[in-house]
């Protein structure tokens, strides 16, 4: 593999070789047990429309870094799809899975260990969950790819697979010890005051900062176990599970889309703003409509709007859609959804680098939002916020916001969580919001 900070792509893909896939149809088997069965690296993807993907070890591999790291997926990606020999339904396409790194200069220092700067799998073994059918799918790509030893794969793991139970319960949380915020509550006070000040003075228009939490835990956290109880908390939000090693996953139930590709259309969101649930649903309503009347969240909401809408402008029609609310099981927010017919064919990663950072992560203008949060943060974001997804043959595919996120293995987590900042933001207001957004996952990881 080429050196970690050169752009280049994972030797596997440098080489012309033939992608052979086959799928069939299996009874339904619990994607928790399956990925617990499988090898490293292990992926899974699930999306709200139903969608579900889980995968373990790796037929190709794209491993990028540094400034040209879309370059490098892309080039690699038509290596891996330049001849594809696919049979089954649509819906079990091979696809490369996975996700890229907040910065180009993402240092994988702990917890990062094993996490490149970007870094795609096509599974070798891949379970697919679509409307109401499960297929299994056994890939491989190599230039003497054989088709009849892939279908003996198949019928193989078929066999292996059927030894596993159709539900698994979602087992015991491991339990909180204790927790550590990176940045204290005085400390990232003021971190907020003087970027509050920094706008107001007109130099920035919004900046995100985030926060690190590291938790201790009473037990081995079992991450296929911690996403199927998301799964049961938060059915509505995304969910991914990105597992470079046996050392640590990287996971999260984000609930927003960063942007799907199908052919030409575009659909995108701008998700600012945040307010807790309700105990009663008039208190929930309540809630919802301070939201709404927000003059700070409303302006916030605004400038993501329409940064997102300025930044796919050059690349088709762009249509705004109307505010909503988002409501999750404990925490409510502002969505406007956006969407964009392309005037020409583009790959889902080109989509993707024109709106990541989204000022819902960073801020406005980028590159002083960027600096902000370089001279201000004080640990690594690593893949937090980052973009996590798919994309095919095609260049089609789905990428989510990798918020609600944390990174775990062992006995220890770290988990992730940050606020939109703009000139009117009140510190004290902005630390109480934030720990909101801990919730999703911590509650998942403590003994009830």
């Amino acid at each position: 593999m080429e050196s970690a900070r050169s752009g280049g792509v994972a030797a596997d893909a440098r080489e012309r070789g033939v992608l052979v896939s086959r799928s069939c149809a299996v009874p339904d088997v619990s994607f928790r047990a399956f990925l617990t069965d499988q090898a490293v690296p292990r992926i899974h993807w699930f999306a709200p429309d139903g969608l579900e993907l889980a995968g373990g070890r790796a037929a190709a591999r794209l491993t990028a870094a540094g400034p040209d790291r879309f370059d490098a997926l892309r080039a690699g990606a038509r290596a891996i799809f330049a001849d594809v020999d696919h049979e089954g339904p649509a819906v079990t396409r091979p696809r490369m899975l996975g996700g890229i790194a907040f910065t180009d200069d993402h240092d994988p220092a702990p917890p990062w260990e094993g996490f490149a700067g970007a870094s795609f799998v096509l599974p070798a073994v891949q379970l697919t969950r679509g409307a109401d059918t499960t297929y299994l799918t056994v890939s491989r790509f190599a230039p003497d790819a054989d088709p009849d030893a892939v279908e003996a794969d198949l019928d193989e793991v078929r066999d292996r697979i059927a030894d596993l139970p159709a539900m698994v319960p979602s087992g015991d949380p491991p339990g909180v010890r204790e927790t550590r915020h990176r940045t204290d509550a005085g400390q990232w006070q003021a971190q907020v005051g003087e970027a509050a000040e920094r706008i107001r003075e007109g130099s920035l228009r919004k900046v995100v900062l985030a926060l690190a939490l590291d938790v201790d835990l009473d037990a081995e956290v079992d991450v296929p176990s911690v996403l199927e109880r998301l799964r049961r908390t938060y059915p509505q939000c995304y969910r991914f599970l990105v597992q470079p090693t046996e050392a640590a996953g990287f996971f999260g139930a984000p609930p927003e889309r960063l942007v799907r590709l199908d052919g030409r259309r575009v659909e995108t969101e701008a998700l600012a703003g945040s307010v807790a649930r309700g105990a009663t649903p008039e208190e929930d309503a309540e809630l919802a409509a301070a939201l709404v009347g927000s003059e700070k969240i409303q302006h916030e909401q605004g400038l993501v709007a329409e940064a997102i809408r300025d930044l796919l402008d050059p690349l088709g029609e762009v249509t705004v859609g109307g505010q909503e609310i988002h409501r999750l099981a404990t925490i409510q927010h502002l969505r406007t959804p956006i969407t964009a017919d392309l005037a020409a064919d583009e790959h889902v990663l080109s989509i993707v680098e024109a709106l990541h950072p989204t000022p819902a992560v960073g801020g406005l203008p980028p590159e002083e939002a960027a600096r902000t949060i370089r001279e201000t943060e004080t640990f690594e974001r690593g893949w937090y916020a980052s973009p996590v997804g798919w994309f095919d043959a095609e260049g089609d595919g789905e990428f989510a916001v990798a918020i609600r996120s944390g990174v775990a293995g062992g006995r220890r987590a770290t988990l992730f969580a940050g606020n939109g900042i703009v000139g009117d933001s009140d510190p004290a207001s902005e630390w109480e919001e934030v720990q909101l957004k801990y919730r999703p996952i911590l509650d998942e990881l403590k003994r009830r």
